[in-house]
């Protein structure tokens, strides 16, 4: 599953637009972040890990990391 199909799903879980999530991930990183911008990265697969960290925040998620043994 790609970080747009995992951010769709929890914006629809959690009752929320992507023109929500871009205005909160706005103020949470103190800059401008239009729902086109955050739109194309999400098509194009390029959230840097602390975007997509905010995002789960602002979803109130967290990412989980596990060793595989």
């Amino acid at each position: 599953m790609t970080s747009k199909e995992r951010v769709k799903m929890l914006l629809v879980k959690e009752n929320m637009t992507l023109k929500e999530l871009a205005f909160n991930l706005s103020k949470k990183m103190n800059k401008e972040i239009s729902l086109q911008n955050l739109s194309k990265k999400l098509s194009r697969n390029s959230l840097k890990l602390q975007e997509f960290e905010y995002i789960l925040e602002i979803l109130n998620y967290r990412l989980y990391i596990e060793k595989i043994d």
